[in-house]
């Protein structure tokens, strides 16, 4: 199946300046996939999978990378050239010793092309007692497959080149229009998971789908032993199993389990987050870059890994894809349009979410997501159905004198003047901006349409 992400190993392959290549990611979100299909582009493939051959371990116990390759050429039986060769080493956290020897990969041999990844690789990375080798390392960042490569992998790839050509303010017919909802809410059930899009896509069959999902978390719940100790595993699995309900919702660590101290919580939370299972959309007061500039790190609001794994653990049974109208959809929707955001390009970026709130008195309002395009930050709002109301965002409009927003729905894309007036404490105030709506399938061709 297509990924964005063999692009970007096409032109990491050709570039003079390249460095080892650090694939981070979540269990199964395709990695190991992507780097076997990259490999039919050299002479010579070699893999080493610590996990699965431990004993590889000792060949990296020395910075020597010219008797590391010569002992690696005795093992396969091949004769490496540095030009013509890629050297994968699979799980490398399992062997966090030849992390930092990948500098010395760059310094020596820098014509030899290296990508190392794993999946609880940002448990070792965190880890300051392994040396990182700053300045000669670069990363790519995975997650599960967008909606874009999922419509690829389902054969809509005109429907693609139609989205990505698309100018703001030109329609879109009701019957492509409803093709594409009815596409959209079958990824809200398949969800992004490759296997799980293999196994849709052959076999047209949802049993097997979550046959596959159930697979999935359980090989994710086993991974809590290699980063837990004592009781914290069944920490693991209370936040595990929280997140996708609290979708949508501030984090309160007494709403996750009330006879568990807080600091347990908040510790599991981090390492499923270390594992990429669980990510943080953090508040922020800010309205300009960077966002960071005013986040409020312990006020988040969680997202899940894929949203096919959330419809399974909130055991959305289905019989038929017509009568997926999940009775949560507002939440599964926040969480559709978090995940393609995560995806946006470039793949060396390490992105953090963001949304806005304001907590006072009679006064609360909240914006979904804050969005950096083109060096300005614009405010995002999701909403499940045609219509919804706007009073965050107006408040926010007016208090940060912004004058253009966005909207992800699933109504036919417009644009739209908004004059209206907000009340704001004991005054009231004018509020001028211009309002796009974007259908929900939209998210992924953000960046297409100059904003």
């Amino acid at each position: 199946m297509y990924r964005e992400a063999y692009d970007f190993l096409q032109r990491w392959k050709v570039r003079p300046n390249r460095k080892p290549l650090i694939i981070r990611g979540a269990r199964q979100v395709g990695k190991t996939f992507l780097v076997e299909r990259f490999s039919s582009d050299y002479e010579t493939y070699i893999k080493i999978n610590f996990e699965e051959n431990p004993e590889y371990r000792e060949l990296f116990q020395t910075n020597d990378v010219k008797s590391i390759l010569e002992e690696i050429g005795l093992e396969f039986k091949v004769k490496i050239d540095s030009e013509k060769t890629l050297l994968f080493l699979d799980e490398i956290q399992t062997c966090p010793e030849a992390i930092p020897v990948l500098r010395y990969f760059y310094e020596k041999t820098p014509q030899l092309s290296v990508i190392a990844a794993g999946s609880l690789l940002d448990h070792i990375l965190n880890d300051l007692s392994y040396p990182m080798p700053v300045g000669r390392v670069e990363f790519l960042y995975m997650y599960p497959m967008s909606f874009k490569e999922f419509l690829i992998a389902g054969g809509e790839s005109m429907l693609v080149d139609f989205l990505t050509s698309y100018i703001p303010g030109k329609s879109i017919s009701g019957v492509i229009h409803n093709k594409l909802l009815k596409l959209l809410r079958t990824f809200f059930f398949v969800g992004g998971m490759p296997e799980a899009v293999k196994t849709y896509f052959e076999l047209n069959d949802l049993l097997e789908v979550e046959r596959v999902h159930e697979s999935i978390l359980t090989s994710i719940e086993l991974d809590f032993a290699k980063y837990s100790k004592n009781n914290q595993a069944e920490y693991l699995r209370d936040v595990f199993r929280f997140v996708p309900r609290g979708i949508g919702k501030k984090v309160k660590y007494v709403n996750i389990n009330s006879s568990v101290k807080s600091v347990y919580l908040k510790d599991a939370l981090i390492k499923l987050e270390l594992s990429r299972i669980v990510h943080r959309i953090i508040a922020t007061s800010s309205a300009g870059i960077p966002l960071d500039s005013n986040a409020k790190e312990s006020v988040y609001k969680p997202l899940f890994l894929d949203i096919g794994l959330v419809s399974h653990i909130l055991r959305v049974r289905l019989k038929s894809l017509e009568n997926l109208m999940l009775l949560n959809e507002g939440d599964i929707a926040e969480q559709f349009i978090g995940q393609q955001l995560l995806v946006r390009k470039p793949f060396f970026i390490d992105r953090r979410l963001y949304y806005w709130n304001r907590e006072k008195r009679d006064a609360n309002a909240e914006i979904d997501y804050l969005v950096e395009i083109e060096n300005r930050v614009i405010p995002v709002e999701v909403k499940a159905g045609k219509t919804g109301t706007l009073k965050s965002l107006q408040v926010f409009m007016a208090e940060k004198k912004k004058d253009f927003a966005i909207r992800f729905n699933t109504d036919l894309p417009g644009i739209t003047d908004v004059n209206v007036s907000v009340k704001m404490g004991d005054s009231v105030k004018p509020v001028k901006y211009r309002l796009l709506s974007l259908p929900l399938y939209m998210v992924n061709f953000l960046d297409d349409l100059n904003l």
